[in-house]
């Protein structure tokens, strides 16, 4: 198993959610951790909560120029990424793809899908010079299995993982790793985003349920991450077990 002790790990969208518990998993065992976000006082919370081997960076991933200026300027200390956690994303809006909102659908493509790839690009160079290293990205169930509202959502998750597939293949020959995550029905701040804050509404889903949870999700990219250097999972779908497959519905009539 590798030392988590000794990585540094950069966890995009660490102030709430999965980013958050991931941030908390690694640093519990050891870790260094650059954590990112929009959101600074969060940041600056977690900071003081778990100390100096935590650095945070407030910028938007969808803001290319930001990247690129937060991620070529990292002190010495962090500077060699090891595991690269690309966990910032979101859905909004659960319309049908005729009434939907399309600053909705611009606003997952920059984020889900841009930042993602923008995140990566600064990151992976470095990687392969040191031919060390793992990218983790988190997709969805809803790449693989539709649903009503999901549209452009599930659609950047798509690319989730056949982004990493590619990474993988473009890797071939180097001992950087790439994982997929794709977990499914979760309860944390997603559908309070998704109903834009209408908390209620989004309670109201996870009633009678037992959905994940962030330190589910957290775990499960640890093990990961820490598994032998010559074992890559490319894939890991994760849903709770109260969730199955939907069946294919039939309009009859």
């Amino acid at each position: 198993m590798i030392d988590a002790s000794r990585l540094t790990v950069l966890v995009t969208g660490a102030t709430s959610g999965y980013g958050k518990a991931t941030a908390e998993r690694f640093h519990a065992a050891g870790a260094r951790v650059v954590v990112t976000g929009r959101r600074k006082d969060r940041l600056d919370a977690m900071r003081a909560q778990l100390g100096g081997r935590v650095l945070p960076l407030c910028f938007d991933v969808a803001d290319r120029g930001a990247v690129a200026a937060a991620l070529t300027a990292l002190p010495t200390d962090f500077a060699a990424i090891d595991v690269l956690v690309n966990n910032a994303g979101g859905a909004l809006g659960l319309e049908p793809a005729h009434q939907a909102n399309l600053d909705d659908w611009d606003a997952m493509v920059d984020v889900n899908i841009k930042g993602l790839t923008y995140v990566t690009r600064a990151v992976l160079p470095g990687m392969v010079e040191r031919n060390r290293g793992h990218i983790v990205n988190l997709g969805s169930v809803a790449g693989s299995y539709p649903y009503p509202g999901g549209n452009v959502y599930g659609a950047t998750k798509a690319f989730v993982a056949q982004f990493s597939l590619n990474l993988r293949a473009d890797l071939h020959g180097t001992a950087v790793r790439v994982t997929s995550i794709e977990p499914g029905f979760s309860e944390t701040e997603f559908s309070i985003v998704r109903f834009k804050g209408d908390v209620e509404r989004a309670k109201n889903l996870y009633a009678g349920t037992e959905p994940l949870r962030p330190a589910d999700i957290a775990e499960s990219i640890f093990w990961c991450a820490t598994l032998p250097a010559h074992v890559n999972i490319n894939r890991l779908e994760v849903m709770p077990t109260v969730q199955a497959f939907a069946p294919f519905p039939i309009k009859r009539g």
